[in-house]
């Protein structure tokens, strides 16, 4: 089920696969993973994901340059919502960016391994 929001469509995926197997599933979709630009959608993407323990991936990724965070559309990180000490990279491998509803707070993105298996949230844009 398509959710709407701000000219854009959200779609929340449980099918449990890597980073770019999520990218994937969301580009059959004529979508990509959600990049969230504002405050406004960061609250919105967090009410998606109320009532679940799952994590979803978001379409951030640092994989062509360690440290320097992009979107899916090569746009880079102006505003983040980084959870406690993310991204620390600790396993030298934690390139790809996953979001969890946090209950006290909108910060919610961790840095994960892209090979870890996830729920997803594709965007589709209208405008």
């Amino acid at each position: 089920m398509w959710r709407y929001f701000n000219h854009s469509l959200y779609h929340i995926g449980f099918q449990w696969g890597n980073w770019s197997q999520s990218r994937q599933y969301c580009r059959e979709k004529s979508a990509d993973l959600v990049i969230i630009n504002s405050r406004e959608e960061q609250e919105f993407v967090d009410s998606l994901s109320k009532g679940s323990f799952a994590s979803f991936w978001i379409g951030l990724t640092d994989r062509d340059t360690e440290g320097v965070w992009k979107w899916v559309d090569g746009t880079a990180l102006n505003t983040g919502y980084w959870d406690g000490g993310s991204p620390s990279n600790l396993n030298g491998n934690e390139d790809c960016v996953a979001t969890d509803h946090n209950f006290y707070s909108l910060k919610s993105w961790n840095a994960v391994s892209c090979s870890n298996r996830l729920s997803l949230i594709c965007e589709k844009r209208l405008f």
